[in-house]
């Protein structure tokens, strides 16, 4: 699917062989020259499609989003020798579960099997849609970001605790030793 330098069966091996500690391959260290813009396009529910069609193969996408870097506002599947381009509607993940606590922190699980903590590295920010809705969104790595699915959203909100800052009452959780607010009442 890249330009060609790989087959999908030598960029997974040439993946695994340059797996750092976190299992992710150091695309942020790799700078390769812009090969041009691909048709693949992840749409706002996670879904990951190629040439108009969705890509059926969970292991594939999963290789997929190892290989994806943000620069600015574009996002980019890069190798050591190549980089393409790719559209996001909105953010490339979607944290679809909350899995058990770790000392305090709590823990979740993207649509790709990522799991990411709620701590000061991988922050929870809710920003309010132009309808007043919270669209909630938790750092997953290197400058990419992940959207709650509203339904987890919801179950937070259940589980979340008042807070009283700035003559404000707020509902939130305690991750990492730190309120996260999910947003005011």
């Amino acid at each position: 699917m890249l330009s060609g330098s790989f087959s999908p069966a030598q960029l997974s091996q040439h993946i695994e062989k340059n797996q750092g500690e976190s299992g992710l391959p150091p695309v942020d260290q790799w700078n390769p020259d812009f090969c041009g813009d691909i048709d693949m396009r992840i749409t706002r529910d996670g879904q990951w499609f190629y040439n108009g069609s969705p890509i059926g193969r969970v292991a594939l996408v999963r290789m997929f989003s190892t290989i994806l870097k943000r620069e600015e506002d574009r996002y980019y599947l890069v190798t050591p020798v190549e980089k393409v381009g790719i559209q996001v509607d909105d953010v490339p993940f979607i944290i679809t579960q909350q899995l058990d606590s770790v000392d305090g922190t709590l823990r979740f699980v993207t649509n790709v099997g990522d799991e990411v903590l709620l701590d000061r590295e991988h922050p929870l920010v809710v920003e309010e849609s132009e309808a007043g809705e919270p669209k909630p969104y938790l750092h997953v790595r290197s400058g990419l970001t992940g959207r709650l699915h509203r339904n987890l959203f919801y179950q937070l909100v259940e589980a979340a605790e008042p807070f009283e800052h700035g003559g404000k009452t707020y509902l939130g959780l305690f991750s990492d030793g730190r309120y996260w607010a999910l947003g005011a009442l």
